[in-house]
């Protein structure tokens, strides 16, 4: 292609000006069709909610409080107008070629603001600085008016810091100026892909807006996530039981049970081969066998929470023993699926049975007093809410777990997609673990009503006979196997302080070891990946919370892994002939992953898998 010269520019205005106007007539007829499409499926809605997260009374409660202090209420709004007018002098001695340090700056996580035109276009610079003074000014004053109760502070906090997110200048067109560059590049083309993405999405959503994490079609369990060989060894009609394939000759006599929780589904452990925790786990010599739940419907409706536990793990401790003889096994619970665990391991202290003789617990709660964001949605009004749902369906679809957890990341799970799908105009970067987070599941209305009120509202398994499990009172206090508590500093969903109680509800020695990152990642964490950092604490002192633990913890470099292999290693026996899942008593059903995993989260419609 030749060089393209100046003189050209005159030529080419005519060409690029009516491709525009193409594009803009495009974006019209897209946003009428949008227009339309929304209020044919509202038209469809009969439980229209007003306030479905019972956040009114909460702000009315805010406004009252602040209004019965102008004079605070006053001094917060001069400060903003002195922040704005440093911004003003800022950016005027900026413009006179002078040196001037920014009024205020994005924290060092916050990625909207990566682009060098914040920066280096004064433009944009103020807008940036003005929205995160506002920002700030918002969040902190709604933080310091007193008289709110506990609930309503948490509440009001966390919903103004999700409307402050909204409002980021990152969000619109106009405002974002990567938008308004590649708008320019594309001659608007990627403001019609926009459109298109936004109403297949709420076609799909059928009229809730749920933007799309990966490309279609970039992944599919069993091909290119969830690979490690095994068999499904034993199945019920709550789990799949898999025993993976040896890659050493000898392993530990005590097998490995893991279990992960039944809100998402177990491949987390197993995206890639590079990553996967289950195939290192293989690789240390350890004979892995993973509980798989089944994906719940309406058949499922009358399943509890101790179906789980005697359909769940005692069912798979009686699989693993009929086929490789092995009674006694080490343990894995991983969020909630550690809570179902830590109330298992309670029963069976309680009926004279040790079979699990040693557990590990993977961001998993047993104490939820302090459970962070999450009891912002689990007070009575909302948890009746969901139950009229549940009632309704036969279950509760997994599409609304998913829009709670996303609402905790809200600016990486929801925001940045907003912008890449619909202002950009882009697919999706096919990324496999947000494939995996888009991959729901439904929840049982018996068991998750039972989690909701006795664990979030009631805080019942930390209380000892607090819940009552296959006739037996649940005490945490009666478990006194070694464990291994694992924590991820970042998590907002078990925060690691909550996580650490743990060790103290439990009789049994206790390791309690803190990872760096977040829910997952602070889990998922392969050693040759060389991320975050770890911290373990070698004091033979008995600490009251996880910040004086904390105080004295040693930081590590690189992944958790090895250390804990340390730890488990010691507990799981001497080394005898690997064994084949292929050659055991049990006869395989079929290849790993198995076909449970693979259910679609069904809908409230009862009419089709999404």
């Amino acid at each position: 292609m030749s060089e393209r010269k100046d003189d050209d520019l005159p030529n080419m205005l005519p060409e690029a000006s009516a491709e525009f106007a193409e594009n803009f007539s495009k974006i019209t007829q897209k946003s009428m069709d949008l227009v339309n499409n929304f209020y044919a499926q509202q038209s469809k809605q009969s439980d229209f909610d007003p306030d479905p997260l019972n956040i009114g009374a909460a702000f009315m409660e805010l406004s009252q409080k602040m209004m019965s202090d102008p004079t605070k209420l006053m001094q917060a709004q001069a400060d903003l107008w002195k922040g704005y007018m440093d911004i003003w002098q800022n950016m005027a001695t900026a413009a006179a070629g002078g040196q001037a340090k920014p009024v205020i700056e994005p924290d060092k996580g916050d990625k909207r603001f990566r682009s060098d035109e914040w920066t280096q276009n004064q433009i944009f610079d103020y807008i940036k600085q003005s929205y995160l003074l506002t920002s700030k000014w918002v969040n902190d004053t709604v933080a310091s008016v007193d008289g709110l109760d506990t609930e309503s502070r948490k509440k009001v906090d966390f919903y103004t810091k999700q409307i402050t997110d909204a409002m980021s200048p990152t969000n619109f067109f106009w405002s974002n100026p990567d938008v308004l560059k590649y708008t320019l590049e594309t001659k608007g083309e990627n403001l019609v892909k926009g459109l298109e993405h936004l109403l297949e999405d709420l076609e799909s959503g059928k009229g809730q807006l749920n933007p799309r994490m990966v490309p279609e079609g970039a992944f599919e369990v069993g091909k290119n996530v969830a690979v490690t060989p095994g068999k499904v060894v034993f199945q019920n009609d709550m789990m799949q039981l898999i025993q993976y394939t040896p890659t050493t000759e000898k392993v530990y006599k005590k097998p490995l049970l893991i279990t992960p929780p039944w809100i998402n589904k177990f491949y987390i452990l197993d995206l890639r081969q590079d990553n996967s925790f289950i195939k290192w786990c293989v690789d240390q010599g350890y004979t892995v066998f993973v509980i798989s739940w089944v994906n719940p419907d309406e058949r499922h409706a009358n399943r509890t929470f101790e179906s789980y536990m005697s359909e769940g793990i005692l069912a798979a401790l009686d699989a693993i023993e009929a086929t490789i003889g092995e009674k006694e096994v080490t343990a894995i619970g991983y969020c909630i699926g550690g809570t179902l665990m830590s109330a298992t391991l309670a029963y069976l202290s309680a009926i004279g049975e040790k079979r699990i003789t040693a557990c590990t617990f993977f961001a998993a709660q047993t104490d939820f007093e302090d459970a962070g964001d999450l009891l912002l949605f689990t007070d009575e009004e909302q948890v009746q809410m969901i139950e009229r749902k549940m009632k309704a369906a036969g279950f509760l679809e997994g599409k609304n777990m998913a829009t709670t957890f996303n609402m905790l990341r809200s600016n990486d799970l929801i925001w940045s997609f907003v912008i890449n799908n619909y202002l950009m105009g882009k697919d999706p970067f096919p990324f496999d673990l947000l494939f995996w987070n888009c991959d729901t599941t439904n929840m049982p209305p018996q068991m998750h009503s039972f989690y909701l009120r006795n664990m979030y509202q009631k805080n019942l398994l930390s209380k000892p006979g607090g819940l009552t499990l296959g006739g037996q009172a649940i005490d945490l206090g009666k478990v006194d196997i070694p464990i291994f508590v694992q924590a991820s500093k970042e998590d907002h969903i078990a925060p690691f302080t909550s996580v650490f109680k743990a060790t103290q509800l439990m009789s049994g020695p206790a390791e309690f070891m803190l990872a760096g990152s977040g829910h997952i990642a602070g889990v998922i964490n392969h050693p040759d990946a060389k991320k975050y950092q770890h911290w373990t604490n070698t004091k033979k002192k008995k600490y009251e919370t996880a910040e004086e633990w904390f105080a004295d913890a040693e930081e590590h470099p690189g992944s958790w892994w090895p250390h804990w292999h340390k730890w488990l290693s010691r507990k799981s026996g001497a080394k005898v002939e690997s064994r084949d899942p292929a050659k055991g008593k049990l006869k395989p059903i079929e290849d790993a992953p198995g076909s449970y995993v693979k259910m679609k989260a069904k809908t409230g419609l009862n009419t089709r898998d999404e």
